[in-house]
C-alpha cells in the first residue's frame, strides 16, 4: 500500500475542488479522480497538470468507474465525494434517498479493491447518515470509516467568533457536535480564546455590554454559521472551497498519523446517553487508523439534550432507508 496515496470518487463541484486543494498542498505522492464521467474526471486532470511545473512532485492521474476502482488497491486513503448536490432550499437530509442509490452502486464496486489497512473517508451529504451507511454496507471496522462531519462547521464557528471580536480565528477554540446540519450542537461551554474561557473573555472585552449579551450574541453566530452553507448554495449553486480544506485537513492527519484531534462523524461508542449504532460528529482523535479515539467530553445539560436530539433526528432518518437498503 502507500502511504501517501488519495483516491477522490467523485468529480463534481466538492470532488475536484478537494483534489485540487490536495494537489497544491502537497497533501499526497499520488493523486487519483474518478467520476463515472471520466471526460469530466480526465478534463480536471489535464487542467491540473498544466500547472504543476509551479508544485511539488506528485503523480496526477484520472480515471472513470467502474474499471478505476482498481486504483483503490493500493491507496491508504479513499474519498466519497460522489452523489447528488444540495439544492437550494433542500436540507442535508433530504439528499438521502438520491444519494443512497448512488452509494448502492459504488460500494459493491469499491470496497473489493480498498486495500486492508485503507480509510475511506465520507464527505457526500447527508453525511452522518450517509457514513453509517457506509459502515453497515462495506462491512469495514469502523476507526476506518469516517465522515467528514462538523470540522468545516467547527472552522465556521471559530471564523465567526473570531470576526465579532477581533482575533485570529486560529486562537478561537470550539468546536461543534452532532449532526452535520440543522440539529448542529455548538460548545461554548467548553470554548476558550488562546486558554482564556469565552464568557471571561467576553467579560474584559465588554463589546456586547456583558457576559449575558454575550452568550446571545454567540447563539445569533451560531445560526449564521448553521446557514451558511444555505447562503452558499443560494448564491453561487454549491459550496467547495471550504469543505475542501476540511477534507485536506483530515486527510493530513491520516497519512501524516498527527493524532490530530478532529471533530469527524463515526460510529458512537455509548457516550453521552447517546443511541447504539447512531454515527454522529464528536472529537476525536485521527490518525493513520482512522477515527483512533473518541473523546468524552463534558457538555453542560443543555448541550447534552441537544447532542441527544440532534442524534434522534439521526435515527430518524435512517429508519427511513434501513429495512429496504441494510
Amino acid at each position: 500500500m502507500n502511504k501517501r496515496k488519495i483516491v477522490v470518487a467523485g468529480a463534481g463541484y466538492v470532488g475536484s475542488a478537494v483534489l485540487y486543494t490536495l494537489l497544491t498542498a502537497g497533501t499526497a505522492d499520488e493523486l487519483v479522480l474518478l467520476d463515472i464521467n471520466a471526460d469530466k474526471a480526465q478534463g480536471d486532470v489535464l487542467d491540473m497538470r498544466h500547472g504543476m511545473s509551479f508544485l511539488p512532485p506528485v503523480r496526477l492521474y484520472a480515471g472513470g468507474t467502474p474499471e478505476g476502482y482498481e486504483h483503490c488497491k493500493d491507496a491508504s486513503l479513499v474519498i466519497l465525494t460522489a452523489g447528488a448536490s444540495q439544492q437550494p432550499g433542500e436540507t442535508r437530509l433530504r439528499l438521502l434517498e438520491r444519494n443512497v442509490r448512488v452509494f448502492d452502486d459504488i460500494l459493491g464496486k469499491m470496497v473489493p479493491c480498498l486495500a486492508p489497512n485503507a480509510i475511506l473517508l465520507v464527505v457526500t451529504n447527508p453525511v452522518d447518515v450517509l457514513t453509517r451507511y457506509v459502515l453497515c454496507r462495506s462491512g469495514l471496522d469502523a476507526a476506518r470509516v469516517i465522515g467528514s462531519g462538523t470540522v468545516l462547521d467547527t472552522s465556521r464557528l471559530k471564523v465567526a467568533i473570531a470576526g465579532h471580536i477581533g482575533v485570529d480565528p486560529r486562537d478561537v477554540y470550539t468546536f461543534i457536535v452532532g449532526e452535520h446540519g440543522d440539529t448542529e450542537v455548538p460548545i461554548f461551554s467548553a470554548t476558550t480564546i488562546s486558554g482564556l474561557g469565552l464568557l471571561e473573555y467576553c467579560s474584559q472585552c465588554a463589546q456586547c455590554g456583558g457576559s449575558a449579551l454575550a452568550l446571545g450574541r454567540l447563539h445569533e453566530l451560531h445560526d449564521e454559521v448553521k446557514n451558511a452553507a444555505y447562503d452558499v448554495i443560494a448564491k453561487k449553486g454549491a459550496t467547495c472551497y471550504a469543505v475542501a480544506q476540511a477534507v485536506k485537513r483530515i486527510a493530513e492527519a491520516v497519512l501524516g498519523d498527527q493524532k490530530a484531534i478532529l471533530t469527524v462523524s463515526g460510529l458512537v461508542d455509548g457516550m453521552h446517553g447517546l443511541p447504539q449504532g447512531v454515527c454522529l460528529s464528536l472529537p476525536c482523535v485521527v490518525g493513520a487508523g482512522g477515527i483512533e479515539k473518541q473523546l468524552n467530553v463534558p457538555y453542560s445539560d443543555e448541550e447534552t439534550a441537544a447532542l441527544q436530539r440532534s442524534a434522534a433526528a439521526l435515527e430518524e432518518a435512517w429508519g427511513e432507508i434501513r429495512p429496504s437498503s441494510v
